[in-house]
């Protein structure tokens, strides 16, 4: 079977050259006997061929297996059985105590992992712009709401308020921004999310596929990420609320 992307129609003839293991090239006259929509590849230029025509091609004595891929229902078993493949058969070795199989999992073999793992990273740049951005927010607005209510904290601090409660007023206050901030946050993403997945959204990926949007967070990561921002808004208004704390009653009084 071939791909669309080759335009050839079913019954044509096409000739496939490869390299043996001696290293001579061969080329064999193949018809074409069925068209598929997607194979896999970034180009989508790939195709399936008979086991017997990939011998003849190959010029092997008789049917050899070079490659046995292993595909799991489930992917989060993935180390699991990788860790069992490598204790039953990466300790079998020839004459010369050589191991006889290689076992890798998709991610040493994957071209497309090391694109995953330059996304993954792409998102932790991101992430980290975005804790910069909320901590530089987060303490612009409490320093503006301290010399926004200078007179009121000098009020209160002259009625015999501790600086260790005015402490507490503003650190509260950020904390509350934090925890309704990342309430709204998560209530927005997944409205985001759902949108996406009943819009069955798809990116052009190769010459002649698709791939479909389908996004999703677990609830570690949300968790995680409430957190964090929750933490980042109380250290932004450490700062502002130490400052709040330090005003002198008569002079937050006598300001205009």
């Amino acid at each position: 079977m071939i791909t669309k992307v080759f335009k050839s129609k079913i019954s044509d003839e096409i000739a496939l050259v490869a390299i043996n293991a001696n290293g001579s090239v061969n080329g064999q006259p193949l018809k074409i006997a069925g068209i598929m929509e997607i194979v896999v590849g970034p180009t989508g230029k790939y195709g399936y061929i008979h086991f017997d025509d990939a011998v003849s091609l190959l010029r092997m004595e008789e049917m050899q297996v070079s490659e046995v891929a292993v595909r799991l229902h489930n992917f989060a078993d993935l180390e699991k059985v990788n860790s069992i493949l490598q204790e039953k058969l990466g300790t079998i070795k020839n004459e010369k105590n050589n191991p006889i199989f290689e076992i890798h999992t998709w991610e040493k073999l994957s071209p497309f992992y090391s694109i995953a793992s330059m996304i993954d990273m792409m998102s932790l740049f991101i992430q980290v712009i975005l804790i910069g951005i909320v901590l530089v927010s987060i303490m612009n607005v409490m320093i503006m709401a301290v010399y926004e209510r200078t007179k009121e904290i000098g009020a209160i601090s002259a009625m015999g308020t501790l600086p260790s409660k005015i402490r507490l007023m503003f650190l509260f206050e950020g904390l509350f921004l934090g925890v309704f901030g990342s309430i709204i946050g998560i209530i927005i993403s997944f409205i985001a999310i759902f949108i996406v997945n009943i819009s069955r959204l798809t990116v052009a990926f190769g010459r002649n596929s698709n791939i479909l949007l389908q996004p999703e967070v677990s609830f570690s990561q949300v968790s995680f990420t409430a957190l964090i921002v929750i933490v980042v808004a109380i250290v932004a208004v450490i700062e502002p609320a130490f400052k709040a704390s330090k005003l002198e009653p008569i002079e937050a009084l006598r300001q205009n």
